[in-house]
């Protein structure tokens, strides 16, 4: 069951969190998941295992990753005879993840590493086939490109489903946070919206498009290149904010199309 692979005695001081204490709230969140006794679970930050006792209820696996070591002790204590739960005494961003078979993940994370969490699942060689993230708001809503794409949106789409399902309340954690919190869904696409092979090709291009706030598109296409891109993604004139991620898939592939067939 327990698993102690963290050298550091001490924590940073990222893994202090807010803590669902509401058995009733987290039974909500769970009822909007599709986690069932067939799923091998993977927990981030357990910490005190009040989400912990309803997963490995609902679960065939639940692997939990904890870096602190008191919280990581108590956990022990508190699920001494629970035989589908392993424990692990890790930083999560050093851990690794399964490298074959399907895993789900969920999580209630420290707001401070968001993106390093999320890079770590969306780039990895076997991601979770879907994750739920409990969130601050702000970056939530950019991961998923409310109201409009970013580039941390246009990086999972081609790759990932993804959305805020559920919006807490402060009083819904202990200590209240000072930010707003969701829970933000992602699913793998059993069929990605581009290659897998393209996927580098894809993160340049955007990340090309989006220098000098937005005009580095141009600078991709010849002019003539361009207007044919835009007529073939709908546009008429280009303000990345306003730009749906289908158009910007379409662009994409404008450019494979007519600029890197004529460069080989």
């Amino acid at each position: 069951m327990s698993k102690n692979k963290n050298n550091r005695q001490n924590p940073p001081v990222w893994v202090s969190q807010n803590f669902l204490t509401s058995h009733k709230t987290i039974q909500r969140l769970l009822s909007k998941t599709t986690i069932s006794h067939k799923d091998h679970l993977i927990e981030i930050g357990p910490g005190k295992g009040h989400t912990t006792s309803h997963l490995i209820e609902l679960c065939k696996k639940v692997t939990a990753v904890e870096i602190d070591r008191k919280l990581y002790e108590r956990l022990l204590e508190k699920f001494r005879n629970t035989k589908n739960l392993t424990l692990y005494n890790h930083d999560f961003l050093q851990w690794n993840l399964p490298s074959a078979g399907g895993y789900k993940v969920f999580s209630n994370i420290p707001f401070c590493h968001t993106t390093a969490i999320i890079h770590k699942l969306t780039d990895n060689k076997n991601p979770p086939k879907e994750t739920w993230l409990i969130m601050e708001k702000g970056a939530a809503k950019r991961f998923s490109g409310k109201p409009c794409e970013s580039q941390k949106s246009l990086m999972l789409k081609p790759f990932f489903d993804i959305d805020i399902i559920y919006h807490f309340l402060r009083d819904d954690f202990h200590p209240k946070p000072g930010v707003d919190v969701v829970m933000i869904y992602l699913k793998k696409k059993e069929r990605p919206d581009i290659m897998p092979a393209q996927k580098k090709l894809y993160k340049k291009f955007i990340e090309k498009a989006y220098e000098n706030k937005g005009s580095g598109l141009r600078r991709l296409f010849t002019k003539k290149q361009l207007t044919r891109a835009f007529k073939e993604a709908g546009l008429n004139e280009f303000y990345s904010g306003e730009i749906l991620y289908v158009q910007w898939l379409c662009l994409f592939r404008c450019y494979c199309k007519y600029v890197l067939s004529i460069r080989e």
